[in-house]
């Protein structure tokens, strides 16, 4: 039988690190304020680069570690919603970057399980034997779409990248996914399009992220727990015998409740929003890339788990 393994993870940040004292500078908030809500310190904002920019330097390394000519990649699967372009993908634009001519590309938007929802396509096409080498990036350029006078949240938000290279294996890798959509509560976390004005176009052109922070709050803590207990009944497993935890930084509040919801200690959950801010799609591989570089995932039977607009929310239970 044939499974797919994580062979790599690298990632990539804009070089601008701003702080929540910088932005306390224009904007009604303060450090103490942030912090204690969100756990968040700083974020990454890029200036000049784009968002397949970041995706393609994240891919850079990750292929690297990997030792795989960007030649041999079949395929590149980018989950992001802040592209550059309606069309083309940013996918197609990352195949440019990294050279990888060969490549079919195509972007999952699934917001900040966008990474989940993308690792369980790449999963099903190794397993199927139809592709070797596929490179699944999750890739945010979130400060173009705040509203920076909403400062509910856009102190919450950074610009990120993260990449992991897919191969064949014969050993347990990727044991199951699980991904779920809410479509009729989308209105809680949304942003909009560009949308030109016509003469006959009477729509709203708002087109900055809105949230409504206590639904999100109670869909996360919700909806979280139930499908991570779902992955662990579904293959005779308790939530304590995951060694790791993985979810999408968005907001330490939100990931105690959710430890505390499965009767766990929160040093299961691997934390790092304080550096970075919630990059949605790209939380979630950049947290895998740090503790890859640590050391601290081989081995290790690890659950990472994404929750965010859609809604829509999943969980991947991975061997390491």
């Amino acid at each position: 039988m044939i499974n797919s393994k994580i062979t790599a993870i690298g990632h990539h940040v804009p070089a601008l690190a701003v702080t929540n004292n910088d932005l306390a500078q224009f904007i009604d908030t303060s450090d103490e304020w942030i912090h204690s809500r969100t756990g968040i310190r700083q974020r990454y904002i890029a200036k000049t680069e784009t968002c397949h920019d970041l995706a393609a330097e994240a891919g850079k390394k990750a292929l690297s570690i990997a030792g795989i000519d960007p030649m041999d990649l079949d395929m590149i699967i980018v989950a992001t919603f802040t592209g550059d372009y309606a069309t083309p993908s940013v996918s197609c634009l990352v195949q440019k970057e990294l050279g990888a001519d060969r490549a079919m590309c195509f972007d999952v938007n699934a917001a900040c399980s966008g990474f989940v929802y993308a690792l369980d396509v790449a999963d099903q096409f190794i397993r199927t034997g139809k592709h070797q080498k596929i490179l699944v990036i999750g890739s945010e350029k979130l400060s173009q779409v705040l509203d920076w006078d909403d400062r509910g949240t856009c102190v919450l938000f950074g610009d990120g990248a993260g990449a992991a290279v897919l191969e064949p294996t014969d050993e347990q890798g990727i044991i199951d996914t699980i991904n779920y959509a809410i479509g009729k509560d989308y209105s809680c976390l949304a942003a909009g399009n560009m949308i030109n004005k016509t003469p006959y176009y009477e729509g709203s052109t708002d087109h900055a992220l809105r949230m409504n922070g206590q639904e999100v709050f109670q869909f996360a803590c919700t909806k979280v727990p139930e499908v991570i207990r779902e992955m662990t009944d579904k293959h005779g497993l308790t939530p304590e015998d995951i060694d790791l935890y993985v979810l999408h930084q968005a907001n330490c509040r939100i990931i105690t409740k959710i430890a505390k919801r499965l009767k766990l200690d929160v040093n299961r959950f691997y934390m790092n929003m304080e550096k970075y801010g919630n990059t949605s799609a790209a939380s979630v591989p950049i947290a895998m890339s740090e503790l890859a570089q640590q050391g601290q995932l081989e081995g290790k039977k690890v659950l990472i788990a994404g929750f965010g607009a859609g809604l829509t929310y999943g969980a991947s239970l991975i061997q390491f």
